[in-house]
């Protein structure tokens, strides 16, 4: 370089600086390009592979959309509201995170996608998602650990509908006035939740006390909205990424809508409770247990007219006792009667919690709430048999076995190595805390009631969690009928611990669990 030429060196470079960088752009853009044009193509020729069902997808969405209606342009405002609402949560919980030292938690980095967030927003959401919610917390082996621990927290709580607007459609359903089927109804209501609200009444024609379940008003019309919108969201995720198909999303969104239109619909619930007293009767357990009676002649598909019982939860160690000499025999009768219904009812309660499991006045068993059942088929209830004898005797290996043939999935398990993790599992069941129901059932104050409660309940889950993780880990998947028969088990196991310490309920000679030591069918 000639002296004296410095500075057209410095420009010079400068130039070829510029020109590498814009090299450096181009290459990149090019890469960056032919990459997503790699991904488009690819995209495009799935899309070209599935052409043949456009048309059915298309057809699909054009009758869903069509059943569900205006109301779904109602809800979708609903929804961005709620959504702003937890979105406003997050940023505010955010700026408190984003400059402390420890960094922005996990919990957050997911957005409103993290279990927390999504389940805040499913509760402003209402009955569809609150339900939904409570789906997630009761299927381990269908969705993340994380999310279902989270959504153990899902409350269904409601403020109740005025009483005129439930006189309005107990007016609409019975079609006749109501001083005509009631000698009164209470305008105060016993519960309210997000589906339906319960009133106390009496009625005019036989003086009998009886409790009317009333469906609130709009909440059919909303499910509707609420559950085609997902199964649309599904639909076109499945046909958009056909890997999706393997997970069986759409299925089990069917599944759900099922289940929950099920719920809104009480003639459903008054034939499962009807189906769970003739068990009763055929079985002999007439004089041990009792289901409540329902009225048809003012029962429609939103209106629940049954017999009120009179008791109280199997929690209360003390109201037992004034009630009974011997509470073990109270909870003795309770578990015949529930393992009976296993495999000789169309269905078996499916939530027996202490709101949903009485001590009648009369020393009877009272079983209420047959909203949620569940049916076992015969090769999951052969496989459960295996599992609670094993697991009555600490066989692990036997249980590790049976656990293997109920979530077979065609991978050969190692069964010992299975059995010592199953074996650390179950160890640590000893270890629940059981003062936490005691404490409960002796509280005055019904807020500590319902909040003992649900941490013994998170217990008991966080046990159950730890048996889906490890079968998981062996490639194995769970039924949903053996979850909602695990979380009963474990139900019946606090009970046990609080009535009949000593007793051991799997291998008790007063208890029959397993199907040949049934003495009656029925047809």
């Amino acid at each position: 370089v000639p002296a004296g030429g410095g500075g057209s060196l410095r420009v010079g470079a400068l130039g070829a600086g510029r020109d590498w960088r814009r090299r450096v752009r181009v290459r990149v853009g090019v890469r960056v390009f032919a990459r997503y044009s790699s991904q488009s193509q690819d995209f495009s020729s799935r899309l070209q592979d599935r052409a043949g069902e456009l048309p059915k997808l298309v057809e699909d969405l054009l009758q869903t959309s069509i059943s569900t209606g205006p109301r779904g342009a109602f809800r979708m405002a609903q929804g961005i509201q709620a959504l702003l609402g937890v979105g406003g949560e997050w940023l505010n919980d955010f700026s408190k995170t984003a400059n402390t030292s420890e960094g922005i938690p996990a919990q957050m980095r997911l957005g409103l996608l993290s279990p927390l967030y999504l389940r805040r927003l499913f509760e402003r959401m209402g009955a569809t998602y609150i339900k939904l919610g409570q789906f997630i917390a009761s299927a381990p082996t269908f969705f993340p650990a994380e999310y279902v621990e989270e959504f153990q927290n899902c409350f269904d709580r409601a403020p109740p509908v005025p009483y005129s607007e439930i006189e309005s459609i107990l007016h609409e359903e019975l079609q006749r006035p109501l001083d005509s089927v009631y000698e009164y109804i209470d305008p105060v209501p016993i519960a309210s939740a997000s589906i339906a609200q319960v009133h106390g009444a009496r009625l005019k024609s036989s003086q009998k006390d009886v409790v009317i379940k009333v469906l609130k008003p709009g909440i059919e019309d909303t499910l509707v909205a609420d559950l085609n919108f997902i199964y649309l969201v599904a639909r076109v995720l499945e046909f958009l990424s056909p890997e999706l198909e393997r997970t069986s999303l759409v299925a089990i969104i069917k599944d759900i809508k099922e289940s929950m239109l099920e719920e809104v619909d009480f003639r459903k619930e008054a034939v499962n409770m009807e189906a769970f007293q003739r068990y009763i009767e055929a079985m002999g357990f007439d004089r041990q247990a009792k289901s409540p009676f329902v009225y048809h002649h003012c029962s429609t598909k939103r209106v629940l007219t049954m017999e009120r019982l009179y008791g109280v939860p199997l929690t209360d160690l003390d109201s037992i006792r004034s009630l009974v000499p011997d509470p073990e025999l109270t909870l003795v009768t309770a578990l015949n009667v529930w393992f009976g219904s296993l495999i000789s009812c169309e269905s078996f309660h499916a939530d027996v919690h202490a709101g949903n499991l009485w001590l009648l006045r009369d020393g009877r068993v009272g079983f209420i709430d047959f909203g949620i059942v569940g049916r076992i088929s015969p090769r999951t209830w052969a496989a459960m048999e295996i599992f609670l004898a094993s697991f009555a005797t600490e066989d692990y290996n036997a249980m590790a076995s049976a656990l293997s043939e109920m979530g077979a999935t065609g991978n050969d398990i190692d069964v010992d190595s299975f059995a010592k993790d199953l074996q650390k599992i179950f160890s640590s069941l000893q270890e629940l805390d059981t003062e936490i129901i005691v404490a409960a059932a002796r509280s005055s104050d019904a807020t500590a009631v319902s909040a003992n409660v649900v941490v013994d309940e998170r217990q008991m889950n966080a046990l159950f969690l730890d048996l889906v993780r490890v079968s998981e880990s062996y490639g194995l998947k769970f039924p949903r009928e053996f979850a909602l028969l695990m979380k009963q088990l474990l139900y019946f196991d606090r009970y046990t611990r609080l009535l009949a310490p000593s007793m051991n309920m799997l291998r008790d000679e007063r208890i029959n669990i397993t199907s040949n030591k049934q003495t009656r069918r029925m047809n």
